[in-house]
């Protein structure tokens, strides 16, 4: 069933629909890739193998009688191991936590499972979710996780596992979460779809907390349209959750004429094909939409949300430190770096957040007249596998998009533009103002109704 590997979610659906092939067959199918690929991949923490063949002989129970649930009504999935699934090891990527299991099910999955999706596995991802300070691949018990585009290369933090099974076909979609790059950076990675969904869109109940006013957590997939489908499945409101927002998301794409504006300077310091692809990229926007440039007004962007990023972290895993267990850790700078963190003043946290007022003012006001302002998803490919990556990068960093869509908790969307003359994907990001999911997905959905390279995929899985 070579044809179905790569298949979008929606195209699924409509094959189980029909009788095509059934939730059974599809769930059997990919976890036979999954024990295949996962581990030489270093993608999987633990399959859910009894748990998704209870589910698949329920769901295509429900097929016969004619009742869907939804558009995800036995499609098969993968979640990032700070997931709760009860019955199941939930490791947080940390060799402390790898036989913990947690006595529920993280909100998440509750709403998948009650959309009649199949999960299949638990998804390797960078210990504690990088919040410990890690600078290398190397940052898991379960290994540095692999692109499927070249096994010497890092399928990016901290959604590894997540990123890494959707692009090798061995899922069809996959839930990340994403404080600060963690579900674009391994969509740049490895040539997928991914969105970072408004902050309070989707509720953490369940997950594990990173921070809590910035942690987000969003879909990777084969392609926009599919990210839509199971934002509009896992998002709305949770009393357990306050952050949540209580109007629930439907998906509803726009389309028409879009106007977008390029932030300026996004391509200075990117790799020469980083910035080719980005700038054929927009030749391709550019006949759907109007593009203006803009410039954010200097302001320590960067500075706020990190400060706010690491004062929460150490909050969040005081216990944790305290009780010695970094030094259990698998990357030795998690073992120590976080101890740092303590030094940061309550004063200073309180005027980061503060001024991250000013900076959700200020990004409102330069975003309002466009739909999406656009940038390359990184200005890098992936690093290798065996190098610290902060050293790949070289000089001081700019990630003022970062910076900002994190710290306001703005949507964005990646999907990919090509490739390098290694053959390493490169990747678009469309990011909008808050809960304009509909409008970057509309934008993202259109360039690829008009490019290919989301139906490229890596020769050795294909």
């Amino acid at each position: 069933m070579k044809s179905l590997f790569y298949v979008p979610v929606r195209e699924l659906s409509e094959k189980l629909r029909t009788g095509e092939t059934t939730p059974t067959e599809l769930t059997e199918i990919f976890l036979t890739r999954l024990a295949k690929y996962g581990p030489n991949l270093n993608a999987i923490v633990n399959l859910t193998t009894d748990r998704a063949l209870k589910q698949a002989k329920k769901v295509e129970a429900e097929f016969k009688k004619g009742k869907i649930r939804s558009a995800l009504h036995g499609i098969p999935w993968g979640a990032k191991d700070l997931l709760a699934v009860d019955g199941y090891p939930t490791t947080w990527g940390a060799a402390p936590f790898k036989d913990r299991v947690l006595p529920y099910d993280a909100t998440v999955v509750k709403k998948l499972d009650r959309g009649g999706a199949i999960l299949l596995a638990k998804l390797a991802m960078i210990e504690i979710a990088g919040g410990l300070g890690y600078r290398q691949p190397n940052a898991s018990f379960t290994g540095p996780c692999k692109t499927p585009w070249s096994l010497n290369h890092w399928s990016g933090g901290s959604s590894s596992g997540s990123g890494a099974a959707v692009s090798a076909g061995i899922l069809p979609f996959a839930i990340g979460s994403e404080t600060w790059g963690s579900i674009l950076s391994p969509s740049n990675n490895c040539g997928i779809s991914g969105l970072r969904p408004t902050y309070g869109q989707v509720s953490r109940a369940g997950a594990m907390a990173l921070s809590w006013t910035l942690d987000k957590l969003g879909p990777l997939c084969q392609t926009a349209d599919d990210c839509g489908l199971v934002l509009e499945a896992i998002a709305g409101p949770d009393p357990n959750d306050n952050s949540t927002m209580q109007k629930r998301y439907r998906y509803r794409p726009s389309g028409g004429q879009f106007k977008v504006a390029i932030f300026k300077g996004c391509i200075e310091g990117a790799e020469n094909d980083v910035a080719k692809n980005f700038l054929n990229a927009l030749k391709i926007v550019e006949k759907y939409a109007t593009v203006d440039e803009i410039e954010f007004p200097d302001f320590p962007y960067e500075q706020v949300t990190r400060l706010i990023l690491n004062a929460e972290a150490a909050s969040a895993f005081e216990g944790f430190l305290e009780e010695g267990l970094c030094a259990k850790l698998t990357a030795p700078e998690d073992r120590y770096t976080a101890f740092s963190r303590f030094s940061i003043l309550a004063r200073d946290y309180l005027k980061a957040l503060r001024l991250r007022g000013h900076m959700a003012k200020i990004a409102d006001n330069v975003m309002r007249p466009y739909d999406a302002v656009i940038a390359p998803t990184s200005k890098k490919t992936a690093p290798l596998i065996d190098q610290e990556f902060k050293k790949t990068i070289g000089g001081p960093t700019q990630d003022i998009m970062g910076a900002v869509g994190n710290g306001a908790g703005l949507p964005s969307v990646a999907v990919p533009t090509g490739f390098d003359i290694t053959g390493l994907p490169t990747s678009i990001q469309f990011m909008g103002r808050p809960y304009d999911e509909n409008k970057i997905l509309g934008l993202a959905i259109e360039y690829q109704n008009r490019t290919n390279w989301h139906k490229k995929h890596p020769a050795e899985f294909s």
